[in-house]
């Protein structure tokens, strides 16, 4: 009944920034209308929305654009502009309070902010460097963050020995 893709893609440029690119495609197999809205097509795009977020090496944002190709709301492009109050943001911990703070609620678009929150993953994902240790001697962001990287669990213990913190269960 309904079709959602979301794509991530990330690129190092030659002035040592990053660009994480988010694009979001909405259609339906079949035509539909929202009254007072519009008719769409068979597979014509509901949503198509686009965002390019430009990073420095501490992930802070140093750009962003966003583009709506397809909405199906005339106000939903007004939504554009406060998108300009991520630039000095940093991507890390904190980063869906930081989402809200500037588009939650009526402030923004559903649709932009959903690929707001998954944009760090992409970036982090992006940038090989974000697997060393900061220089600052601190455990990498993504530690504690998931099973996987558990500060107790073997993947740590392998990847990043001097952060594990095995512990054994209580009890034995």
């Amino acid at each position: 009944m309904h079709t959602r893709k979301v794509e991530y893609r990330g690129f190092e440029r030659e002035d040592g920034l990053w660009d994480i690119e988010g694009e979001l495609l909405d259609t339906k197999p079949h035509a539909f209308e929202i009254e007072g809205e519009g008719e769409w097509a068979p597979h014509e795009p509901i949503h198509h929305m686009h965002l390019r977020v430009t990073v420095d090496g501490d992930m802070v944002i140093r750009d962003i654009a966003a583009a709506m190709d397809a909405h199906p709301h005339d106000p939903c492009p007004q939504a554009l502009p406060p998108m300009q109050a991520f630039i000095g943001e940093t991507l890390g911990r904190g980063w869906r309070t930081t989402i809200e703070r500037h588009l939650g609620g009526v402030q923004g678009c559903t649709h932009l902010r959903e690929l707001l929150f998954n944009l760090a993953t992409a970036a982090f994902q992006t940038r090989s460097a974000s697997f060393a240790p900061p220089a600052d001697g601190r455990p990498p962001m993504h530690l504690g963050k998931c099973l996987a990287w558990d500060f107790n669990g073997p993947v740590v213990e392998k990847v990043y020995p001097m952060f594990f913190r095995w512990q054994p269960p209580v009890g034995r």
